[in-house]
Formats: structure tokens, C-alpha cells, sequence
């Protein structure tokens, strides 16, 4: 399950990757930033090449998922029928 959490930008432009989504990080590690559109994506250099592809596919399919919200073409359904929805994914 993906994780979420919110955070800010600083008047310098750094942010602070909450505590709860550093735990595989450690000081020194490199990331890769990589922007699609509204969305802005950070990977551990190391593990960069071998899932690129993933990760811009995850990007594409979570942006088309916002303008879709957007636009209001969505379901409302409640958890436990979410639950049952999503394990036939």
C-alpha cells in the first residue's frame, strides 16, 4: 500500500521527507527527482534504472486518476466495498 504524507517547501526551495517515509534512507543516499506535470516523484538513485519504467507508468496512471477526480468521474463506494473492489486488481 502506497504511503502519504504532506509537507512543505521552504523559502529556499528544500523540503523535509517526513519521518515515516525515510525509513529505507539514510544520510547521503542520492534521489532522483523527476517531474510529470503536476506531480513530482523522488527515487533512490540506486534502484532508479530498474524501475523507470514502472515509475513513469505509476505517474501516468495517477495523473489521469486526478483529472478524472477532477472532472468528478468517479465512484463513491465505502470501505469495506473498496476493499472487496480492489483485491480483484
Amino acid at each position: 500500500m502506497e504511503e502519504i504524507a504532506i509537507t512543505q517547501i521552504s523559502s529556499k526551495g528544500q523540503i523535509v521527507i517526513p519521518r515515516e517515509m525515510r525509513r529505507d534512507l539514510k544520510e547521503g543516499d542520492k534521489l532522483v527527482v523527476i517531474k510529470n506535470n503536476e506531480q513530482i516523484i523522488l527515487k533512490k538513485a540506486d534502484k532508479f534504472s530498474k524501475t523507470l519504467e514502472e515509475d513513469l507508468e505509476f505517474a501516468r496512471r495517477t495523473e489521469e486518476a486526478y483529472k478524472r477526480h477532477e472532472r468528478g468521474d468517479f465512484i463513491e463506494m465505502n470501505g469495506d466495498k473498496f476493499i472487496k473492489e480492489m483485491k480483484k486488481w
